[in-house]
C-alpha cells in the first residue's frame, strides 16, 4: 500500500523485483552497480568542504529574510523502503501544510528561496545525506511515503538502489517546477497520474544499464546544466502539462 516503510524486497537485499506482465514483479537478478560507496563518501566530504562558504552564505540569507529554521528536513523513502531524513536549505515560509508538489508560482516560496532553487544551492546540504549513506550522487530522486506504492513492480526495482542527488530523469525535467506551473487543474493528480509514471520508467531504464562510468557522465552533465542551464535539461514538450492525467 502507499506510504509503507517496511522492507519491500521479498527476494532479499541483493535481488531485484522487476515488473512483468500486468505490472507484476518477479525476481530477475541484481542491478548494475554505479560509483563505489567509498568513492561517493570521499567526494561528498570534499563537496561539503568546498561548498561550505556557499551554504553558510545561503543560510545567512535565509535567516535574515525569513527567519528560522534555516534547514528543511523531511522524511523520505530510501533504499529497501527504509525512511531517512532529507536535509535541504529552506526555500519556503514555515508552514504546517500545503501541497507536496511545488511549482514556480507557489506562494509559499520566498524570494531568496526562488534563487536558491533555481541555482540548486538548496540541494547542497544533501551531500551530508550522501556521507551518511542515505543517498548516492546518482540515483532516483527520493519521494515522500505517500507517493511510494509498494505493490508496484517499478517501485520494487527502484528501491533496490539508493536515491540520488541527480539522475538522467532529473536532468530532463530540471525545470519541473516550471512545468507544474503550466498545469491547469489538480497539480497533485497530474504529478501522480502523468508525470511520476514517466519518471519511474526513466529511473528503471537507467538503473538497468548504469555503471560507474555512466554515473560520472550524469554528474558532469549536471554540473554543466547548473553552470549553463540552456545547454541541457528540458521541461518536456510544450503541451506536456496539458495532457489529461494518466496519459
Amino acid at each position: 500500500m502507499p506510504g509503507s516503510s517496511k522492507d519491500l524486497l521479498s527476494g532479499g537485499a541483493g535481488e531485484v523485483l522487476r515488473p512483468g506482465p500486468e505490472g507484476k514483479a518477479g525476481v530477475v537478478g541484481e542491478l548494475p552497480a554505479g560509483l563505489p560507496r567509498f568513492a561517493e563518501a570521499l567526494m561528498a566530504v570534499a563537496g561539503l568542504a568546498l561548498s561550505a562558504p556557499i551554504i553558510a552564505a545561503a543560510a545567512a540569507a535565509v535567516a535574515m529574510t525569513s527567519g528560522f529554521p534555516i534547514f528543511f528536513r523531511q522524511e523520505r523513502v530510501g533504499r529497501y523502503g527504509r525512511p531517512f531524513v532529507l536535509i535541504k536549505l529552506r526555500t519556503m515560509r514555515p508552514s504546517g501544510g500545503g501541497p507536496q508538489v511545488t511549482a514556480t508560482d507557489d506562494s509559499r516560496m520566498t524570494t531568496v528561496g526562488r534563487f536558491l532553487r533555481r541555482a540548486k544551492i538548496d540541494e547542497l546540504p544533501e551531500l551530508w545525506n550522501i556521507v551518511r549513506g542515505d543517498m548516492s550522487f546518482v540515483g532516483p530522486r527520493p519521494e515522500v511515503a505517500r507517493y511510494v506504492h509498494a505493490e508496484d513492480g517499478r517501485w520494487q526495482e527502484i528501491l533496490c538502489a539508493r536515491p540520488g542527488l541527480t539522475d538522467p530523469v532529473t536532468l530532463k525535467l530540471r525545470n519541473e517546477e516550471a512545468l507544474l506551473a503550466q498545469v491547469q487543474g489538480d497539480r497533485d493528480q497530474f504529478y501522480r497520474e502523468t508525470l511520476q509514471p514517466l519518471k519511474l520508467q526513466g529511473y528503471c531504464e537507467y538503473l538497468r544499464r548504469r555503471s560507474w562510468w555512466s554515473d560520472l557522465g550524469v554528474l558532469s552533465k549536471t554540473v554543466i546544466a547548473i553552470i549553463w542551464p540552456g545547454r541541457t535539461g528540458s521541461t518536456g514538450p510544450p503541451d506536456f502539462a496539458n495532457k489529461p492525467p494518466g496519459t
